[in-house]
């Protein structure tokens, strides 16, 4: 089966990437389950209840979150009622759960657990911790489970997926918005990569237009900013995996504009 894991969707430029491209990538890749981060998706900061269906409406079946989670107010009550939607599963008694368990057309069940690193970030529970908890619940349902770790450093996401591998079919780390090169299948079969990147706008300092950012650099003093708009591109990786052992084959990066509508050229990482 293969899933597709889109990276963090920033404001309208990101919503109409995934409008644009998903069908496309779920086509070509002959896609079973759609996660997509969505803590940005409404204007940059957090998400609403229209724009959540939106996407769900588009072909999305589980979205993951991080800080941002509680940006718009409404976020509080919606979560409640919407299941796809989940929040990191280390907030300490937050609304909304840390997981869902969603099931493929042929009936197949993929766990997505949400957390959220400590390093740099909110001092949260700690995940190493919390995850343990996570799978026990998600485990009696599903053999195919993915974990989003919305993290800001590199060391502490690497740990994550040394730490799980054997025991979830990837780790896929969000927030920093920077796609990186480091897809692999970690020696007990757990696909890794360090970020997914980011659907949006990419002429930009991650999502937001450059000169109120450089404004601050450069200066210090506060600066609005705002969500830019060119350059919109949809990050994703695509994960192959034997529903049968929850392990993962194959981890593919993709990187696709708008415009190009056409298969870009993949980076993959295979089991030999």
């Amino acid at each position: 089966m293969n899933i597709l894991f889109i990276g963090d969707i920033v404001g309208k430029p990101g919503r109409e990437s995934l409008r644009i491209l998903l069908p496309l990538l779920v086509e070509q890749h002959s896609i079973d389950v759609v996660v997509a981060n969505v803590e940005n998706a409404a204007g940059g900061l957090g998400v609403t209840r229209e724009i959540a269906e939106s996407i769900l409406d588009i072909g999305v079946d589980v979205m993951t979150s991080g800080n941002h989670i509680w940006d718009k107010k409404e976020a509080l009550e919606y979560i409640e009622v919407e299941p796809r939607l989940i929040r990191p599963a280390n907030y300490p008694d937050a609304p909304g759960s840390g997981h869902y368990v969603a099931q493929t057309a042929d009936g197949i069940a993929v766990g997505v657990i949400n957390l959220m690193g400590r390093v740099f970030m909110n001092p949260l529970d700690n995940p190493f911790k919390v995850i343990r908890r996570e799978l026990e619940l998600v485990r009696d349902h599903a053999s195919v489970v993915l974990v989003d770790f919305h993290a800001e450093a590199t060391s502490e996401k690497l740990a994550m997926g040394w730490y799980l591998d054997g025991d979830v079919t990837a780790v896929v780390g969000t927030h920093t918005h920077v796609q990186t090169a480091d897809e692999q299948i970690l020696p007990k079969g757990t696909a890794y990569i360090t970020d997914v990147g980011m659907t949006g706008p990419h002429d930009s300092i991650i999502g937001v237009e450059r000169g109120p950012v450089l404004d601050r650099f450069l200066n210090g003093r506060p600066s609005r900013f705002k969500t830019a708009s060119t350059n919109p591109r949809l990050n994703a990786v695509v994960i192959a995996s034997d529903p049968s052992t929850g392990r993962a084959s194959k981890i593919e990066r993709v990187s696709l504009a708008d415009h190009a509508l056409a298969t870009p050229t993949p980076t993959s990482v295979s089991v030999p």
